[in-house]
């Protein structure tokens, strides 16, 4: 497809913008769920249908990876947005705070980078005195505000029980990993998790709160998103040290580490220090929890991103106290059908999927894919005819329908740094591609600097190809050098980009305004509306 005649109603185009990346003038240092509107109101005039986010689950103590999760169901309570929460503001907002914990939110909001330990442990402290607060005069007193609460507790008892007491007893634990608890905790022996349940009752509805009131403020940011369809991402699997593990102890492998084979991120693997799934016994309990996570992916998102999709396929582990790396399940066969029964189970929920299959991934699994229709990813600088001779690459305008287009994912780095790494040979091939050649009119761009036109004509490439889903990282559609994250890489540097200007003033930016009238120029050219 390159032109609006062959329109179709699947035809859309969005951006990935992690929500930690778009901070407003009032938020406090970080994007959170009150900064979905002003972005999607961003992406609504710029004919873009999809916020595509990055996992907003709660990370594991002292993380900054979404990635790394404490657990699968809770959002995150750094996203709440805190000058919306009643009772906070009952306090006086942030007039209640210390003159300290005032200059240290001053000095965050002006960072220029999320500064996630300071965010952290400012909205901590805010939310906390927030609870107290509630507790005192809304919880004691069984008010409306306080059956609420109950009755949000009841509809979500099905993941926010072992949630929130395990979240407790972290906190006491002072955040050691469940693993170095007292052997009747590790255990969740009755008589030691009731004797919790009561010791620790206001911390757990403590947790519980932080969930609700995240809850509440999600609800409103989708009804509040524009017309504009929430995507998130399903993480393959959580941090060991998780709410998740900890209740289901015996469906995963705590001596095999979670990771991947040689692959174009690294030529050694990944190990992610992520127990392994023991398919057997999930399996034998018939896939709840994936089917739990597939019913809360569908309550938060309209569509979610299966992250590691290879992963529900054939997962690698590397044995923790040596021994040859194990794919599991060991045969095709097998790992065909778990990979499709996964993938029902996920479509089934009701949200739209897409599948992250990249890296090393056999060939049955995109076979697999595109006989059940779930759309893989096609990132511009991979798509290429790998077996023809001199490896050219593959014409947008080629890509399959049930296909997303990306010029890059969170882990690559930009499309300006890789242009302007590219060999010589690889541009060539680039620019004879003849969707480029049409868009580029005729001009030469493999010798080209990476400016703002060979930046558009990429761009508009990628509107004109044949998938139905474009998919474009914010630093590219703006031609920014700024990097998400590098895989096997841990520093305070990675997960840490912001946008340039708060979420609520990008109408007053000329160069906002630019990409925003180009977006949607484009949108509108290729049938993306």
């Amino acid at each position: 497809m390159t032109d609006a005649s062959s329109s179709s109603d699947r035809r859309r185009a969005g951006l990935l913008i992690p929500l930690f990346s778009c901070p407003s003038t009032t938020s406090w240092g970080i994007g959170d769920i009150g900064d979905i509107e002003p972005v999607t109101a961003w992406l609504a005039a710029a004919g873009q249908r999809v916020l595509q986010l990055l996992p907003i689950n709660e990370r594991s103590s002292g993380q900054q990876s979404p990635y790394s999760a404490i657990s699968a169901m809770g959002i995150d309570p750094v996203f709440i947005r805190v000058p919306d929460v009643a009772d906070f503001e009952a306090l006086g907002g942030e007039a209640s705070l210390s003159t300290a914990d005032r200059e240290r939110l001053d000095t965050v909001r002006r960072a220029p980078r999320v500064e996630h330990a300071a965010v952290r442990a400012l909205k901590r402290a805010a939310l906390r005195a927030a609870f107290d607060r509630f507790f005192e005069t809304e919880w004691c007193r069984d008010t409306d505000r306080a059956r609420t609460l109950r009755t949000f507790l009841s509809e979500q008892a099905w993941w926010i029980e072992d949630y929130s007491v395990f979240r407790a007893i972290h906190a006491r634990e002072d955040e050691r990993a469940w693993t170095a608890w007292p052997i009747e905790l590790q255990r969740r022996e009755p008589a030691a998790i009731d004797r919790a349940r009561r010791e620790l009752s206001r911390e757990v509805l403590f947790f519980q709160y932080l969930q609700w009131i995240a809850s509440v403020q999600w609800r409103e940011a989708r009804r509040r998103a524009h017309g504009v369809e929430l995507f998130g991402d399903l993480p393959f699997m959580v941090d060991g040290d998780s709410a998740d593990v900890w209740a289901r102890q015996h469906q995963f492998d705590l001596g095999v580490s979670l990771g991947v084979p040689p692959d174009a991120f690294s030529a050694s693997g990944q190990d992610w220090g992520m127990p392994v799934y023991r398919w057997d016994v999930v399996a034998m309990e018939d896939y709840r929890w994936l089917r739990e996570r597939a019913r809360r992916g569908a309550d938060l998102f309209d569509g979610y991103r299966v992250d590691h999709l290879v992963g529900f396929y054939r997962t690698y582990g590397r044995p923790k106290q040596g021994g040859e790396p194990f794919f599991t399940p060991p045969d095709e066969p097998s790992q065909k059908a778990l990979g499709e029964r996964i993938l029902e189970i996920f479509r089934g929920a009701g949200a739209e999927i897409v599948a992250e299959d990249l890296g090393t991934v056999p060939d049955f699994v995109r076979a697999s894919l595109a006989r059940l229709s779930v759309p893989g990813f096609r990132v511009f600088r991979w798509e290429r005819h790998w077996h023809s001779d001199g490896q050219p690459f593959r014409d947008p305008a080629d890509y399959p329908a049930v296909s997303v287009a990306t010029s890059g994912t969170h882990d690559t780095e930009p499309l300006a740094v890789w242009w302007e790494r590219a060999s010589e040979d690889e541009r060539h091939k680039v620019a004879a591609l003849r969707t480029i050649q049409r868009i580029a009119g005729g001009n030469d761009i493999a010798h080209a600097p990476y400016d703002t036109k060979v930046r558009d004509v990429l761009l508009e490439a990628l509107f004109a190809s044949g998938s139905d889903l474009l998919l474009l990282p914010v630093q590219d559609v703006f031609g920014w050098r700024d990097r998400i994250n590098e895989p096997a890489t841990v520093d305070d540097h990675n997960w840490s980009f912001r946008l340039p200007w708060p979420s609520d003033r990008l109408d007053d930016v000329a160069e906002a305004r630019e990409r925003q009238q180009q977006l949607r120029a484009w949108a509108e050219r290729y049938s993306r509306r």
